[in-house]
């Protein structure tokens, strides 16, 4: 680079790294218990592909493909390739600059009108050639060079703030891959729990149509009620009322997922209407260290690099207190006639620097120079506010994930319990021994068990991808 070769330092702060105090370790890990079918441990942490540990070939492909289509990943490659293009503006401010111009100029002086043997004639002015009283021609053509020397490190400065410029605008590509593989690893769990509570209404249904029929063969034969029959069709309709909506909420998953793979909105219908379970979390999830997250977290690592650019500008505005040292030159060719342009005798040449150097400015330079620190200051406290956010995310995530494991271990002994309960409250109704009510009120109560159990299976499995979200994983793949 040439600048290497000239003397003089940046002016302007030195980035530095900012140091942020994180905990040892994560609080969240104690809430989890061996008992729990999965739990999240602090070894190392492998986040590189993580939707692959929930063995879906399906959310595997659906994962893949957004990478490669998602309309909002597109957006944000352009502005790497803005943000690339820029550095290389900034980048040329380093190197001189060569013009290469070509005049014709003809002038005249002399006479009263200023135009010396010209005739007028039906509006056009007609100009003898050649070398006329009062006429001149002149041809020229030559070269300009001016190369700014960086004395005190202005451009330099841009420079770096342009690089740390496209860094943050890769982080920031990579922060929206994390997103966006998130994004879709929840619709797409949240499109098998609401199958799955499709499927369980209708088995709820279908035994609600059951205990109706013994209800009705019971009253024709007059041991029951028309009261027992009116109870039974009327919970039967209320089951079945619950399903068009849960269907309609599963096809607007579908939607979703056809969106972020950048497709129109029934395109993935045939490939996802099929019915399959909510996908298995893994036994462990090791989530590593708090400190891990400052490298990892892509939105950290932008508000970093946001920082260093902001960090330059400081340098950028103070080079501007300084002098300017210029070099500038010129070679040419100039004539009289066309052809005296490649007569050698006909050169002219000019070299010489140039300073400059603002005197008085009426504060300008310096009020900049203070707004640039300021910026400064601001970008660095979004630093700090965005470690604290993603230090909280993850230990959200942490126990909101062990929690709903217990949650849904005891809504498993509720379903059991429950389904028991309609079997005795059945029994004992046909042999006469409880009424009709304590049936319905078993049949109630294992439904809403068995529904809250698929919603929180479901809250599980998008509870882990949450947390692998607030872990900052899977951006690797992407960029």
């Amino acid at each position: 680079m040439p600048w290497l070769l000239l003397p003089g330092c940046a002016v302007g702060p030195n980035f530095l790294a900012p140091h942020r105090e994180v905990p040892p370790a994560w609080q969240g890990l104690a809430t989890s218990t061996p008992s729990q079918p999965s739990v999240p441990t602090a070894g190392a942490v492998q986040l590189v592909e993580w939707w692959k540990s929930f063995q879906d070939p399906t959310l595997t492909s659906l994962v893949e493909r957004a990478i490669h289509a998602n309309l909002d990943m597109r957006q944000a490659q352009a502005r790497i390739r803005q943000a690339r293009a820029a550095r290389g503006v900034a980048g040329a401010g380093l190197w001189p600059t060569v013009d290469v111009s070509a005049t014709y100029r003809r002038s005249f002086s002399g006479g009263s009108s200023g135009i010396s043997g010209a005739s007028v004639s039906g509006g056009s002015i007609f100009i003898p050639s050649g070398d006329g009283q009062g006429a001149r021609d002149l041809f020229q053509t030559g070269l300009d060079a001016a190369w700014e020397l960086d004395i005190f490190g202005g451009v330099r400065r841009q420079i770096e703030s342009a690089d740390a410029d496209l860094q943050a605008a890769v982080d920031d590509g990579r922060d929206l891959w994390v997103s966006l593989a998130a994004e879709v690893g929840t619709n797409y769990i949240d499109l098998r729990g609401l199958q799955q509570q499709i499927v369980t209404a209708r088995d709820n249904l279908e035994a609600q149509r059951h205990t109706a029929e013994i209800s009705r063969q019971r009253h024709e034969a007059g041991f029951a009620s028309a009261l027992d029959v009116a109870n039974a069709k009327a919970q039967e309709a209320t089951t079945q009322s619950q399903i068009p909506v849960v269907e309609s909420a599963a096809q607007a998953a579908i939607y979703n997922l056809s969106l972020l793979l950048g497709r129109e909105p029934a395109a993935l219908a045939r490939e996802l209407s099929l019915q399959t379970p909510i996908p298995v979390t893994p036994p462990e999830v090791p989530v590593g260290l708090p400190s891990d997250l400052l490298r990892r977290r892509p939105d950290i690592r932008r508000a970093e690099r946001q920082l260093h650019a902001a960090t330059a500008r400081i340098g950028v505005a103070t080079a501007d207190l300084f002098p300017r040292f210029s070099l500038s030159g010129s070679f040419g060719l100039s004539g009289n006639t066309a052809g005296s342009l490649t007569d050698w005798a006909n050169r002219f040449w000019g070299f010489g620097p140039t300073v400059s150097w603002p005197v008085f400015d009426a504060g300008r330079i310096r009020a900049n120079i203070e707004v640039q620190k300021a910026l400064q200051e601001e970008t660095l406290i979004a630093y700090q506010q965005t470690v604290l956010t993603a230090l909280k995310d993850v230990e959200t995530a942490l126990v909101a994930y062990a929690k709903e494991q217990e949650r849904r271990q005891s809504l498993s002994e509720a379903v059991a319990y429950n389904r028991k309960a309609v079997d005795l409250a059945r029994t004992l109704y046909v042999a006469g021994r409880r009424d009709f009510l304590s049936v319905l009120d078993a049949q109630r109560s294992l439904y809403v068990s068995e529904d809250a159990l698929v919603r929180s299976t479901q809250g599980v499995a998008s509870g882990l991808i949450a947390l692998y979200k607030a872990l900052g994983g899977g951006w690797e793949m992407g960029f």
